[in-house]
C-alpha cells in the first residue's frame, strides 16, 4: 500500500469510527440561574451515562421558552421543555406538546400534576407569603395567617407583590377575587381589592427573585408574596426569611414538563421525562430548588418536609384555572398596570 492509499485508509476509518461513535444528542429547555446549575451538575451527567447520550442545555425563563417554541414550530431545537404550569398549558394548547408514553413511574405521581396526556409536574411550588421573622418577632407580630393580611395597614410601605407578569402576582390577583367574591370567571372583586386595600401597602411590584431578595436583606421590606423555593433559597443565605401558608390554602406552581412534537430522539425525551419523576431526582430538585416532589414515593429529609409542599400540605394546596385565565391575561396585564401600579 503506497501512502496516499494509507493515508486515505486512516481518512475512512476515523470517519467511520467517528459516525459509529457518535452519541445522540437530547436538547432540553428549562430554568437559567441555580435550575441551570442543578441540572448540569446533579442531575444531567447520570442520565447521559445511564442513557448514552449527550445533553444541551437550553436556559431561559418560562416566557422565553415558549416563545423559542413558538418561533421554531416548523423546525423544532428542543426535545424536552420545562416551564412553569401556565406557560406549559399554553404551549400544550398551541401544540406543542406530544404525547407522554406511559411508564410505571406515572402511577405514582399525585393527581394535581397531571395536567395532561402531554404535560406533568416535575416539583411543587407553594405561593404564600415570605416574611423577615426577625422583624416580625421585634414587632411583636405574629406571621401572616391570611389573603386578607395583604390590606393590615401596619404592613403600609414594607410589603412587596410581584406584578401580574409574574405567576406570583397573578396568583394574588385570584385569591383577592376569589375571597371577594369573584374568581378566574369573575375577576372585578380581585382589581378592586387590589386596588383599593392592597396596593397602598405596596412599597414595590417586584417582578425579580433577586431584586426582592436585596429588598428583604436591606430590611425595606418585612413581607412578600413569593414562593416556597424562592424562601427557601434566601433563607439558606443565612437570612432569617420563613414562609408561611394562608389559612385559605396557598396556590400551587408547579414547574412542569413536556416532550416536544417532532423530536429527532423521541426515546430519550420520554426516558428524560421519567428520570425527572424518579423518587431520588425528586428529592434533589427538592434539595436544590425548593419544589416538593410530585412522585408520591419520594421521601424528605425532616428539615425539607417542614418547608416545603410535602405530604399533608400537597392536599391544601389550590390550583387555578388556567384555560380561563391565559385567554384574559394579556387584558389584565394592561388592566392591572392602569389600576393596580397606577
Amino acid at each position: 500500500m503506497n501512502k496516499r492509499q494509507l493515508l486515505l485508509a486512516t481518512i475512512l476509518t476515523t470517519a467511520t469510527s467517528g459516525a459509529a461513535s457518535a452519541q445522540e444528542v437530547l436538547t432540553v429547555g428549562g430554568y437559567g440561574g441555580s435550575f441551570e446549575t442543578l441540572m448540569k451538575e446533579l442531575i444531567i451527567p447520570q442520565f447521559e451515562e445511564a442513557n448514552d447520550v449527550t445533553i444541551t442545555f437550553v436556559p431561559g425563563n418560562s416566557t422565553e421558552n415558549l416563545a423559542r417554541l413558538q418561533a421554531q414550530q416548523s423546525a423544532q431545537e428542543l426535545d424536552v421543555v420545562i416551564l412553569d404550569d401556565g406557560p406549559m398549558y399554553q404551549a400544550d394548547a398551541l401544540g406543542f406538546c406530544a404525547p407522554i408514553e406511559d411508564a410505571p413511574v406515572y402511577a405514582d405521581i399525585y393527581d394535581i400534576a397531571r395536567l395532561s396526556d402531554n404535560a406533568v409536574g416535575v416539583g411543587f411550588v407553594a405561593t404564600g407569603f415570605a416574611y423577615n421573622a426577625e422583624w416580625f418577632e421585634r414587632e411583636g407580630w405574629e406571621p401572616p395567617k391570611s389573603w386578607e393580611d395583604l390590606a393590615d395597614p401596619k404592613y403600609e410601605q414594607i410589603l412587596s407583590v410581584p406584578p401580574i407578569s409574574n405567576t406570583y402576582g397573578l396568583h394574588t390577583l385570584v385569591m383577592m377575587a376569589r375571597l371577594n367574591g369573584g374568581g378566574e370567571d369573575n375577576i372585578d372583586p380581585g382589581f378592586e381589592a387590589m386596588a383599593n386595600d392592597v396596593s397602598p401597602n405596596v412599597l414595590v411590584f417586584e417582578p425579580s427573585s433577586g431584586r426582592m431578595s436585596e429588598l428583604f436583606q436591606s430590611e425595606e421590606i418585612a413581607l412578600s408574596i413569593w414562593g416556597s423555593g424562592r424562601t427557601k433559597s434566601l433563607a439558606d443565605t443565612g437570612f432569617p426569611a420563613k414562609f408561611a401558608y394562608p389559612q385559605e390554602g396557598a396556590v400551587a406552581l408547579m414547574l412542569a414538563a413536556c416532550p416536544v412534537v417532532d423530536s429527532d430522539v423521541p426515546e430519550k425525551a420520554q426516558a428524560f421525562m421519567q428520570y425527572l419523576l424518579d423518587p431520588e431526582i425528586q428529592v434533589r430538585i427538592g434539595d436544590a430548588m425548593g419544589a416538593g416532589p410530585v412522585n408520591t414515593t419520594s421521601e424528605l429529609p425532616p428539615e425539607l418536609a417542614e418547608v416545603l409542599p410535602y405530604g399533608d400540605k400537597i392536599d391544601d394546596l389550590l390550583a387555578v384555572d388556567w384555560d380561563v385565565i391565559n385567554p384574559a391575561r394579556q387584558e389584565w396585564t394592561a388592566r392591572w398596570a392602569r389600576e393596580v401600579e397606577r
